[in-house]
């Protein structure tokens, strides 16, 4: 998945986030967690609807922290992973009260990793900063380039 992501250069969560609404034509829309919702025990949630994706974060946490939480939703909606109901169970009704729950088509609320899907999105959260923040270069060539391939540092075929 990370090999056919065009991650941006300087990186940071808010120009993929803006990258990916250009390449797939549909907004993405960061927010911080309404006020409401900071007794929730999710620290992140990615919002779908019919027009638009929203993903919220929480802010009492290191802004290192708020990227990668910003990073494990856009991870879920790059694996197009399944939702939770929308419904009072979900604990957001009172937080979301102008959205109606015909018009959200998805919600995954991030609070604990103990399924493959969270496990997954955790864990290509990790591999796009990583990917991100190696710097670019030109392959080495013969052994060397196999090598760095092979270890994922570098040559034609990292990761």
């Amino acid at each position: 998945m990370v090999d056919t992501l065009d991650l941006p250069r300087p990186f940071s969560a808010d120009t993929f986030c803006a990258h990916l609404s250009r390449q797939r034509r549909r907004p993405i829309n960061v927010h911080a967690f309404p006020p409401a919702a900071l007794g929730n025990s999710a620290c992140g949630l990615w919002l779908a609807t019919e027009t638009d994706d929203h993903i919220f974060f929480e802010t009492r946490t290191t802004p290192l922290h708020q990227e990668h939480i910003i990073m494990h939703e856009i991870a879920h909606l790059l694996f197009d992973h399944g939702s939770s109901p929308a419904s009072p169970e979900a604990g957001l009704a009172d937080v979301f009260t102008d959205l109606s729950p015909g018009t959200v088509r998805r919600l995954l609320g991030r609070t604990s990793y103990t399924t493959v899907q969270e496990q997954e999105a955790e864990m290509l959260a990790s591999l796009i900063k990583t990917a991100a923040d190696r710097p670019r270069s030109s392959p080495s060539a013969g052994v060397l380039g196999n090598l760095e391939a092979a270890l994922g540092v570098g040559g034609p075929h990292a990761r």
